[in-house]
């Protein structure tokens, strides 16, 4: 394969000033501040293409895509098209994978852990550019041992956009993988930095001149934030962060030793009909450990509502008040349009680590169907000497997003039941043991129940009832996520490898591959090349790999590996 390989290491202002006066000017439906437009795009009038333009597919995050051609009848005609093995193109590549491609025009943009990204021709798997991250990147890197999982890009504006792990935002041209921008947050805001125990693996989200960005680090006591900046040159768009939580030494985190949390590590949806944005924030911090952080710690285990313009909060709504089992709202709110008591609604919804969902009206944020449970709960408060709950620290919802049909008002969440044994300290004292990358470890400890094995389950619930319609159980915990297509198929894959597709309206499974994949941690992307439809997915495991399929591709399946190496199992 040819390829352009640009390195990260160049990230300097002077010339990132340079490159940006000499990018096109032409005015798009981006550069006007729309969002990125993804149903029937022209390159040109001999090509057309229906794009995967942002995390969810659409602003609202439904992970639903319009198009008819692979149906219940011929779906047994899916076959891999191309794939790639990321080592292959670059061996510095590390294992381990959780990302969502975006998809424009007959190109994909594809990051890796460790903050690679890869521009591939959509059809070919031919690659157009590699950007690499610097050595100072990958030096930190391994320094603070964050985790360093990178769950996608944003494209717009003729730039890709991608959050480092030291807690950077880089802009590349989208054409020829050269650096564009490159900040820190911490430039404008100087504690958000990997030092004092924030990291990203989230994807931003583009909307209206903006690249919104939020935080992982909850459990290492951060204060977690959603902020916004322009993406025209990085600079800030909002005055300063949403802070989901207080400053240390105020209200509810007045008297404690440390603390904090509310990360907000999985992207925001935007309503582009009002303006609103949602968010997930995760849990408080000390992880398990309460006693030096009273009441119910808002807006910690929330969805809030925001102003995209201003970041000024509209409405907020917890979902588990004083968590002590990390029990995040995790995934990113999903919004809907369906219909309850006859009367059609807009509404956001979300699934919890602790497998409960929740229904919000969009404007008010007044509830509307609260604690569905679609997972065994029994979580008794921890003990020093140590407590089994259910489902555990990693599950029911995790990050995988869900999917939700219009047609048949089904929201479907996979998930994850694998039980633990919590153990806390025994006072503050105890808990303050240092961390790497100004953590603190807390003196509290998880481990999964030996006895118990671990699985998954997938979840339909009737957003018109608040009603499970349906639910099957999974050999392997859900980690990746579904996205489904209006002739009623849902596609995810496995961490054995398998890529499957059920019917959205029963579960029954009606496909499934094999692929060489060691283990798939996140959701297909779906794109249309003249009206031919076409499945990207990445798998994880030692060796990360890149797989697309179509109507009529190759049918020779691979054989597991039988390794399910997960990297950065939790955030």
């Amino acid at each position: 394969m040819n390829k352009k390989i640009v390195s990260g290491s160049a990230l300097i202002l002077a010339a990132s000033l340079a490159l940006s006066a000499c990018s096109d000017t032409s005015t798009t439906d981006q550069d006007a501040g729309k969002a990125p437009d993804n149903t029937g795009d022209k390159k040109s009038e001999e090509v057309t293409y229906s794009n995967w333009t942002t995390f969810g597919y659409d602003l609202g995050l439904n992970r639903h895509v319009p198009f008819e051609e692979i149906t219940k009848d011929n779906v047994n005609d899916l076959g891999i098209v191309w794939s790639a093995k990321f080592k292959d193109l670059d061996e510095n590549i590390p294992a381990g994978n959780q990302n969502y491609p975006i998809v424009i025009d007959g190109v994909a943009y594809v990051s890796t852990s460790h903050n690679y990204v890869f521009a591939f021709d959509a059809l070919t798997g031919e690659v157009k550019w590699e950007w690499k991250p610097s050595q100072e990147l990958l030096d930190t890197i391994e320094r603070t041992g964050m985790p360093s999982v990178n769950r996608g890009v944003a494209v717009a504006e003729g730039k890709v956009f991608m959050l480092t792990n030291d807690v950077g935002v880089v802009s590349i041209d989208q054409e020829t993988g050269e650096t564009v921008d490159y900040i820190q947050v911490s430039d404008y805001f100087p504690d958000i930095t990997i030092d004092n125990g924030y990291y990203e693996t989230t994807a931003p989200v583009y909307y209206d001149g903006k690249i919104f960005i939020g935080s992982s680090g909850g459990d290492n006591g951060v204060r977690g934030f959603e902020m916004a900046f322009n993406a025209s040159d990085l600079t800030p768009a909002w005055d300063e962060p949403f802070w989901t939580v207080p400053p240390k030494g105020e209200d509810w985190l007045a008297e404690g030793l440390f603390g904090g949390g509310g990360a907000v590590w999985m992207p925001p949806s935007v309503d582009e009909e009002t303006g609103l944005m949602y968010i997930s924030a995760g849990n408080p911090a000390p992880d398990f450990f309460g006693a030096s952080r009273p009441g119910a710690n808002p807006h910690t285990n929330s969805v809030i509502a925001l102003e995209a313009d201003t970041g000024k909060m509209v409405w907020a709504q917890q979902q588990l008040a004083h968590d002590l089992w990390d029990y995040d709202t995790a995934d990113s709110p999903t919004i809907i349009n369906t219909t309850v008591d006859g009367e059609e609604r807009k509404l956001v919804i979300v699934g919890t680590k602790g497998a409960e969902w929740f229904a919000y009206d969009a404007e008010t944020g007044e509830p509307v169907f609260e604690n569905v449970a679609f997972g065994k709960i029994d979580h008794p408060e921890p003990t020093p000497e140590g407590v089994l709950a259910y489902p555990g620290v990693l599950g029911g919802q995790n990050y995988a997003p869900d999917t939700f049909d219009p047609e048949l008002n089904l929201a479907l969440i996979g998930s994850i039941e694998q039980p633990v044994i919590y153990k806390t300290a025994k006072n503050e004292e105890e808990a303050q043991q240092e961390g790497p990358a100004g953590a603190a470890a807390f003196g509290t400890s998880y481990a999964p129940a030996a006895d118990v094995p671990a699985f998954g389950r997938i979840t339909a619930i009737d957003t018109t009832t608040g009603e499970v319609k349906w639910q099957i159980d999974t050999p392997d915990m859900q980690r990746g996520g579904l996205t489904s297509t209006a002739t009623g198929l849902s596609f995810y894959g496995e961490l054995d490898g398998k890529v499957k597709a059920l019917d959205t309206a029963t579960g029954e499974e009606l496909w499934a591959f094999q692929t060489t994949g060691d283990t798939i941690s996140a959701a297909p992307s779906i794109f249309e090349v003249d009206g031919k439809s076409y499945i990207m997915i990445t798998s994880a495991g030692r060796n990360p790999q890149i797989f697309v399929f179509a109507l009529g591709g190759d049918k020779t399946q691979g054989e597991a590996s039988g390794e399910k190496v997960d990297s950065n199992p939790h955030k």
